[in-house]
C-alpha cells in the first residue's frame, strides 16, 4: 500500500469541481488528490512551494560549497607576492 504524505485528502471528482474550495478547505495544508483510492497528485499551497523551492536551492548551494572545499583541501596553495602579479 503507498502511503499518504499529506493530511487532507480528496478523490479527483471533488477536485476537478472546484479546487480553490478545496484549497480553502485544507486550510495551506498540501492535499493529496486520491484516484481509487491512490495518491495520484498533491496539491501544494504556492507559499509552501516556494518554501520548498528555496530550501532546495539552499541544500543544491550547501552541496557545491561541500565539493569545492574538499577541492580546496586537495589543491596545494601556491604563495605568491603582490608585485609579481
Amino acid at each position: 500500500m503507498q502511503p499518504i504524505l499529506a493530511s487532507f485528502t480528496a478523490n479527483i471528482s471533488k477536485f476537478k469541481k472546484n479546487p480553490i474550495a478545496l484549497l480553502n478547505q485544507a486550510n495551506g495544508e498540501v492535499v493529496a488528490i486520491l484516484n481509487h483510492n491512490h495518491p495520484t497528485a498533491y496539491l501544494v499551497p504556492a507559499e509552501q512551494h516556494e518554501q520548498l523551492m528555496e530550501r532546495l536551492e539552499d541544500y543544491e548551494l550547501g552541496e557545491i560549497v561541500t565539493v569545492r572545499q574538499s577541492e580546496k583541501a586537495q589543491a596545494q596553495a601556491i604563495e605568491v607576492e603582490l608585485d609579481d602579479l
